[in-house]
């Protein structure tokens, strides 16, 4: 199957400073002790914090019924559950309040198109935890096929990257005695054959990248120890990380290494025999083998055999012949200015393609007939979000579900819808649909468009509660992303819906450059040294909701995760007359020492370099760590994050905080113990977090 995931690894600063105070002068290091992820003075730190976080937003009005409401959802069994295709299978896993750390579990296709199919549990994760005194949580599995009896699990200890690799049988329902193990590593894994597979992992000094990823792969033999494993491809320290990609498909067989210099950057090299044959790509393009022919995505402009071809095209060639040096492609794909690439999937003949059309899902299938490729426009659901997934089991020689694929629609008000599609027809099967978790009924979406400093359009849309009126007094919640080419798009909340636009709310989603709603030029627009655009464009949107008296500064929040927590850290700092709550999860923050901490280093090709001095010089422009001062008026914030983070570092969040809070400012902070990057390793976990956020968001912004 082939994705597109596959292919790769404001307005002017008020003039006047600030006042300066002794907490601003406090030396950047003072603070470093925090960053000491388990050590018992930070922990006390933060267990002082949770306590008083708590202590306000558990006690606000309808905290408790607002948790139980949240973990319902998360709990329900109206739920669509997410299957993976192996085989006669189809792969779940399920968390519930009876099962918070879940069931991996299988069923058949004919089961699961009913109401309540029958599940046969493979894998009990929580009862294995409970054997085992682990805080197990599912990492995923690596399956050999075609029979896919034997699989590598990944266990990860309270949801962190990290994870250790256990060789499981499907059939049996246990781990193989003897079986492939691997210690707790950020692990990469793949099947060479039944007794041997393909490792990247931590095999001691220098086998890792400076971004803590594995920089050497390892062929394995089954009965062999991990330390006689034999070196079959070695990426370079200051890569993100080294990788391999085994293809199993009968007659198609191959297997590419594949070397990711940044985030956007690759070398990729096919095994031929006992050598390596570099191919010869654009090093910032996507590229894949789909059986006979070859995928490029494009981030940048190619011109090549006297043609040039633009960035964000889809571009399809015969394999051989373009590892001859031939360079005669046919366009499946080529942007507008309003049009871009998603994804793709591939059943047996067909490749689907994903398509945003102002930040709207389309679908197109292309499939080569007599030499000549013909498209076909899928009629979908629009305007919403699309998903295709082929069910094409490649490794199968006489595949019953060879042409079909699972096809999910959903948008803000309209609740997913799972169908089970084949290509060359549009009428689909409704295979399940989530309910409505609130009523919908007088609530609307609006796309607008903010003009952001330099005079760009940016989008964003409005889903407006019943009865809303632009009077400037709706607590409104604006939520952004813009960073590594993530696009923002509808999509169907019932917690949003219920603990917020429910009771009143606006929401918010903004599609600020630095994203991938308009392709590789929308996201390169803030890159680097341009990253300031996509922070003008967010305050921009906060602004344009502001004239539009959707909302006023008072009743005005923002929120954001991860590089999304760097966004509202910048924002909050730059402008912080515009925002009454600030919601920052999992954030960056200290953009001087953020190549420093876990995975950090593997994002300079988005952010840049702070050792660099030409580069902090832009980077030191916005980071919030350095920029935040006392003597200003700030919006209240919250800060969310979880020691079990291995990406990115609690450090980032618990320093800011501190600072913040010797600074005078207003702050709460509240740190989940398990979690790793998505800051909570269950259903339990993610309620309580979510419902402190609705209540400082109901404190902070209610009429």
């Amino acid at each position: 199957m082939i994705s597109r995931r596959d292919f790769s690894f404001a307005l002017p600063l008020a003039a006047a400073l600030p006042t300066m105070t002794l907490a601003d002068n406090l030396p950047d290091d003072e603070l470093l002790w925090l960053e000491d992820v388990q050590g018992e003075r930070a922990l006390a730190w933060v267990r002082a914090r949770n306590a008083e976080s708590e202590a306000l937003l558990q006690k606000q009005p309808g905290f408790e019924a607002t948790r139980a409401r949240i973990r319902a959802i998360l709990d329900s069994r109206d739920r669509i559950p997410a299957v993976v295709r192996r085989g006669p299978w189809l792969y779940n896993l399920w968390q519930d309040e009876h099962n918070p750390r879940g069931l991996w579990r299988r069923t058949t296709l004919a089961e699961y198109r009913k109401r309540e199919p029958a599940w046969e549990t493979v894998l009990d994760v929580d009862a294995l935890g409970r054997a085992e005194g682990e805080n197990w949580t599912w990492g995923g599995a690596v399956a050999l096929g075609p029979e896919y009896r034997r699989v590598l699990v990944k266990l990860s200890r309270g949801g962190a990257d990290a994870h250790v690799v256990r060789e499981f049988d499907t059939v049996a329902k246990r781990f193989v005695d003897g079986g492939f193990v691997l210690p707790e590593a950020k692990s990469e894994v793949d099947w060479i054959s039944a007794d041997e597979i393909a490792v990247g992992t931590d095999f001691g000094p220098g086998s890792l990248t400076d971004s803590g990823y594995p920089r050497v792969v390892k062929r394995w033999r089954r009965g062999t120890p991990l330390a006689a494993a034999t070196t079959l491809f070695e990426g370079q320290k200051t890569d993100v990380a080294a990788g391999v990609s085994i293809d199993h498909t009968p007659g198609y067989e191959r297997t590419v290494f594949q070397r990711s210099v940044d985030f956007y950057r690759s070398e990729m090299f096919l095994q031929q025999g006992e050598r390596l044959l570099r191919i010869d790509k654009p090093d910032d393009a996507g590229f894949g083998f789909w059986k006979s022919r070859v995928l490029i995505t494009l981030r940048s402009d190619w011109t090549v055999a006297g043609r040039t071809w633009k960035s964000g095209s889809l571009l399809v060639a015969d394999a051989e012949a373009y590892l001859r040096g031939e360079r005669a492609f046919d366009a499946l794909f080529e942007p507008t200015a309003t049009r871009s690439l998603a994804g793709m999937t591939a059943t047996r003949d067909t490749l689907i393609v994903e398509i945003l059309d102002k930040v709207a899902g389309r679908l197109e299938e292309w499939r080569p007939v007599d030499g000549r490729w013909q498209r076909r426009e899928v009629a979908a659901p629009f305007p919403g979000t699309l998903s295709a997934v082929a069910l094409h089991d490649p490794e199968l020689a006489d595949d019953p579900l060879a042409d079909a694929y699972l096809l999910q629609y959903t948008d803000f008000l309209t609740p997913d819808t799972l169908s089970l599609g084949h290509v060359g027809r549009d009428e689909r099967e409704v295979l399940k649909s989530r309910p409505s978790f609130y009523d919908a009924a007088g609530m609307r979406v609006e796309q607008r468009f903010a003009t952001s400093r330099d005079g760009t359009r940016v989008p964003y849309f409005v889903i407006w509660p019943r009865d809303a009126k632009a009077d400037g007094a709706n607590p409104t919640l604006l939520y952004g992303y813009g960073g590594f080419e993530v696009s923002m798009q509808p999509y169907y909340s019932g917690i949003v819906g219920s603990s917020w636009l429910q009771r009143g709310g606006v929401f918010v989603l903004a599609n600020i450059r630095g994203g991938g709603e308009f392709g590789p030029a929308w996201h390169q627009a803030a890159v680097g040294a341009n990253r300031q655009k996509a922070y003008d464009d967010f305050a921009a949107v906060a602004e344009d909701l502001i004239a539009t008296r959707v909302t006023s500064p008072r009743h005005l929040g923002i929120e954001g995760g991860s590089n999304g927590g760097l966004l509202v850290g910048a924002v909050m700092v730059q402008r912080p007359e515009l925002f009454n709550a600030v919601v920052c999860q999992v954030p960056l923050l200290d953009m001087k020492r953020y190549t420093k901490l876990l995975a950090g280093a593997s994002w300079m090709a988005e952010y840049g370099d702070p050792d660099d001095p030409a580069q902090w010089s832009f980077i030191s422009r916005y980071s919030p760590f350095q920029n935040v001062r006392a003597g200003v008026k700030m919006p209240r914030v919250l800060f969310v994050t979880s020691t079990r983070d291995d990406r990115v570092h609690p450090g980032h969040a618990r320093r800011m905080a501190e600072r913040m809070r010797r600074q005078g400012h207003d702050v709460l902070y509240w740190e989940n113990i398990e979690g790793g990057h998505g800051g909570a390793a269950d259903n339990g976990q993610r309620a309580q977090m979510t419902a402190l956020e609705y209540a400082f968001l109901q404190l902070q912004l209610g009429r």
